[in-house]
């Protein structure tokens, strides 16, 4: 046995194991910060982790998505209202009359604010008006040979289709550039004039305007094959500054209600001008369009015609669909005949009115010598209305537009070349009192010739039957 101090050490050290033991009883686990050994003798025990905190494994970081903003159409007329906690969207705020509606997703649904949207009264592009609009629409009725305003008075309602369709045709009307629409004035004054109308794309408006060409084209195919009994043919061929060669065929016909029409069928280049190129081009031409029904040909006069109306009339009795044997088939324009008179009676005056196209042209070079005629104008008291104009020497109606008007100015002319001299520098040989009689003369007599060329080359009205009584008045 050991002494006493020995049993002394002895009862504590097993009054520490067994309080131990209670601890992990208890389910804590014994933290022990040493051992003892069989002797009695304490030895460092193991540190436990309560001493020395064991690593934990690191746990990848989890991304977040990207938030993507709605695309849905009805949040460019509301406002989005998010929970600060959680960014979900709650509700939505109409962003012209400031109401509000539950909108989320897995409870509400969108549908009250599409509903809205097109139910709100003050949403400019709303397409419930509840209120009929009032419209006069103007009308042009013809009373003693004028035309006098008149109109009625009816209801519009807004049509995004109609609106559309009206600028298409204006654009093809007026020959506008696609790319007019994209304008800031046209833009603006949509906003004004027609908040609601959604103004399309250049490519939309290409592509539906190519789809009304088609339309077009089949409604006249169906309105030759069923609407109309014969058909009338004009074509001419020219070539452009680029030296390609064009044809144009130009059809006119009545329908059932006896009202005139005039469609081009046909623009397309050309090889030459041969007699044999045109006929193959107007044959093409009539085949695809399924016309047959040709009762004449309007040409002008020259010879690769006759060619063309030979090849073309032995085609239509093969055909079997020609009237009268295609004896009158083959009609020369008159306006063109017009043109041949005119020009051949030119060459006796050609040098008095190269003098005075040579004259108009040099004033009209300058803006400083346009002013100075101008300012002699208004000293020497000239009432003439129309500015100068400068013709084309190959078109004789022009030719006597810049006649007509340079005789007004006679005394300019003769003032401009006492005060300066560079006039008759410049041009050599100025107009003298002849050159002005004549070309005075000639006006007088082209006068006829021009009144009846504009009455003639109506396109809206019938003419053949005014050729003779206009040529026996012109004789």
């Amino acid at each position: 046995m050991y002494g006493g101090g020995g049993s002394v050490e002895l009862w504590k050290l097993t009054e520490i194991i067994e309080s131990n033991q209670n601890i992990s009883g208890s389910g804590t686990g014994p933290l022990p910060s040493s051992t003892v050994d069989e002797q009695g003798v304490q030895t460092p025990g193991i540190e436990t982790s309560a001493q020395q905190p064991m690593a934990t494994p690191k746990v990848p970081a989890v991304k977040k998505k990207k938030e993507l903003e709605s695309r849905y159409i009805v949040w460019e007329h509301f406002e989005q209202i998010k929970d600060p906690e959680t960014k979900k969207v709650l509700k939505g705020k109409c962003l012209y009359c400031a109401k509000e509606y539950f909108c989320e997703t897995k409870k509400h649904g969108t549908s009250s604010l599409r509903n809205h949207m097109a139910s709100c009264l003050k949403n400019p592009r709303s397409k419930d008006t509840r209120q009929s609009l009032l419209t006069f629409n103007t009308l042009s009725t013809s009373e003693g040979g004028t035309e006098a305003p008149g109109g009625v008075l009816g209801t519009w309602v807004f049509n995004q289709d109609a609106i559309r369709r009206a600028l298409y045709e204006m654009i093809i009307i007026d020959e506008l550039p696609f790319r007019f629409i994209e304008g800031q004035g046209f833009k603006r004054f949509i906003l004004v004039a027609c908040p609601r109308f959604l103004i399309p794309s250049r490519w939309t408006i290409s592509r539906d305007i190519y789809q009304i060409f088609l339309d077009e084209r089949l409604n006249l195919k169906k309105l030759f094959r069923v609407g109309t009994q014969r058909v009338n043919l004009t074509t001419d061929t020219w070539t452009s500054v680029q030296r390609i060669n064009y044809m144009c065929i130009t059809a006119h016909f009545l329908d059932d209600q006896w009202k005139l029409h005039k469609k081009i069928i046909s623009f397309v280049p050309v090889s030459s001008h041969k007699g044999e190129c045109i006929a193959k081009a107007l044959e093409s031409c009539l085949l695809e369009w399924g016309i047959k029904n040709v009762f004449t040909v309007t040409v002008d006069n020259a010879s690769s015609n006759d060619t063309v109306m030979g090849f073309f009339k032995s085609k239509l009795l093969s055909w079997g669909s020609s009237s009268v044997k295609v004896q009158y088939m083959h009609m020369r324009c008159i306006a063109h005949i017009l043109n041949l008179v005119v020009q051949d009676g030119l060459k006796f005056a050609d040098e008095s009115v190269k003098r005075v196209r040579d004259a108009v042209r040099w004033v009209r070079n300058s803006p400083a010598r346009l002013t100075k005629f101008r300012e002699f104008a208004e000293l020497f008291g000239v009432e003439a209305k129309s500015a100068l104009h400068l013709d084309v020497p190959t078109r004789w109606n022009s030719t006597y537009i810049m006649l007509n008007t340079a005789v007004q100015y006679q005394v300019v002319f003769d003032a401009y070349e006492r005060n300066d001299p560079s006039y008759s520098a410049d041009l050599g040989s100025a107009p003298t009192f002849l050159d002005w009689c004549s070309v005075e003369s000639l006006v007088k007599l082209l006068k006829a010739f021009y009144d009846m060329t504009v009455r003639i080359s109506g396109s809206l009205y019938v003419t053949s039957n005014t050729f003779f009584s206009e040529i026996s008045d012109l004789s």
